[in-house]
């Protein structure tokens, strides 16, 4: 069972009640999401090029670091995360997949703290001609994990290494901020 529209829509309602200032940023996967009876589309289809849903992992270690996998594709530090998955039920557990599958860690080594996402992004996607993908936007939702496991065997296919960097090695200001709020 593939994961829902109706699941994206709730999940993006209830980051937007505890995040509300996001909402600017956010407008246009509200309005992509808003459903069918709102001219909205599927959010959860890789083929959407509006804009779709991928999933991703914060994942902080016993120390405090947090894991960054080297994009082969891109060659730049990212979290891990990717595309939805048909057997995907929920974009938690989406994550986590993700998550397991770059980097090999084991899934029950790995605790969510909490089931709603720490920070959605919207970004831009360039063309990939290979794949035959115009350029696009991808409505990244971020969930925070903790775990006290180490890194495994890596996805050599879609990454090429993996580092735990200091929560200051995050990109964004709002995600940054809020981890170390999460981890008080």
């Amino acid at each position: 069972m593939a994961v829902t529209a109706e699941h994206i829509r709730s999940t993006l309602a209830a980051y937007l009640e505890r995040y509300p200032e996001d909402k600017g940023d956010l407008a246009v996967a509200v309005e992509l999401a808003g459903g069918a009876d709102a001219g909205g589309v599927d959010v959860g289809s890789r083929k959407e090029f509006r804009g779709h849903a991928t999933a991703g992992a914060v994942l902080v270690g016993a120390d405090g670091l947090v894991l960054h996998v080297l994009h082969v594709a891109t060659g730049k530090w990212l979290l891990p995360g990717g595309h939805l998955e048909p057997a995907d039920v929920d974009l938690a557990g989406a994550a986590l997949r993700e998550l397991a599958e770059e980097t090999g860690v084991s899934p029950g080594a790995v605790t969510l703290l909490d089931d709603r996402p720490v920070h959605i992004d919207v970004h831009p996607i360039p063309a990939n001609d290979a794949k035959g993908e115009p350029a696009h936007r991808h409505i990244d939702f971020r969930f925070l994990f903790r775990t006290d496991a180490e890194v495994g065997e890596l996805q050599v296919e879609e990454v090429a290494g993996a580092a735990w960097r200091p929560v200051d090695a995050l990109h964004d200001p709002r995600l940054r901020r809020r981890v170390v709020q999460a981890l008080r």
